[in-house]
């Protein structure tokens, strides 16, 4: 008979010390694992001391790896990735996918086109999660996200770039009507300014007014460009957003172009994921189906 693992920790201790890793506070550590704070660190002690060495500096409020604490951690990290992807492998389940997408991409882009999404794959069940932040791709199950920036994402990420950013200025038409040609100074300081979280009006106004500084009177902020956009839709002012966001508004004509003219920005919308050696089919399926819209 072959030869066992006489030196292996308990495998306990080890999905313990895997999640103190990412978190670097007990606390959380012990929430994410449905126990206390207190096993935690005795797993944590007990590890540290059957291996006869430190894996965590205790800080005020934190906790930091110590050098061996941090090999170790790559190791044992992908070490329990290898077996979930066997278990994985044993159980065939129907094919879930995890998309991530910022608030304004899920609401403006996605939605319109699920049905269509359906209908080309009715065998994949599909879950949009609607999220700013950059995900733990592993840790939270997600296969694939779209975000907003430019690359590198992060280490370990492949990055695929679905569409650059350019900004066009929308209003209603009914405003439109109301207050004036944007074009014209007089009447463009008529109209409130619509800010989402990207803060482009400054390169903008300089943008479509390069001979002249404006100091704008009115203004209204929203932390999304989806709920600018809302604004935008019912007459409240002029927003910034990707044409992409608004191709229905415009065709159906609740919106229009304020100035005629696009500005470029250096950045653009990218597919995000773990730079994996095989992609899961359904995975291939589903960013080929999402570059495939954008053509």
């Amino acid at each position: 008979m072959g030869q066992g693992f006489p030196t292996l920790p308990p495998l306990n201790a080890l999905k313990v010390f895997e999640a103190v890793t990412r978190h670097l506070n007990f606390r959380l550590a012990a929430e994410e694992l449905g126990v206390t704070q207190g096993a935690v660190a005795q797993q944590i002690r007990g590890l540290e001391s059957s291996l006869g060495l430190k894996l965590f500096e205790r800080l005020p409020r934190t906790l930091a790896l110590t050098a061996a604490g941090a090999g170790y951690a790559v190791s044992v990290r992908q070490a329990f990735e290898l077996i979930d992807e066997a278990t994985r492998a044993l159980r065939p389940e129907p094919d879930h996918l995890t998309l991530s997408v910022t608030p304004t991409f899920a609401s403006r882009w996605m939605l319109p086109r699920l049905p269509a999404f359906t209908t080309a794959w009715p065998d994949i069940d599909l879950r949009v999660l609607a999220s700013e932040r950059l995900v733990q791709f592993h840790h939270e199950g997600v296969d694939l996200a779209v975000r907003y920036g430019r690359p590198p994402f992060g280490a370990g990420l492949d990055a695929t770039l679905l569409f650059s950013q350019s900004v066009l200025a929308v209003v209603s038409p009914d405003l439109l009507a109301g207050l004036g040609d944007p074009q014209d100074r007089d009447s463009f300081e008529r109209y409130a300014l619509l800010h989402d979280g990207h803060h482009l009006w400054p390169a903008f106004l300089a943008f479509v007014f390069p001979k002249s500084t404006l100091h704008h009177q009115h203004h209204l902020r929203f932390n999304q460009t989806a709920l600018a956009l809302e604004a935008v839709v019912s007459g409240q002012g002029i927003a910034l957003t990707s044409p992409h966001f608004v191709e229905n508004d415009l065709a159906r004509g609740r919106l229009v172009p304020a100035f005629p003219q696009q500005m470029n920005v250096d950045a653009g919308w990218y597919l995000v994921s773990p730079h994996r050696p095989r992609e899961h089919t359904s995975v291939q399926a589903v960013r080929a189906w999402l570059l495939e819209q954008i053509k």
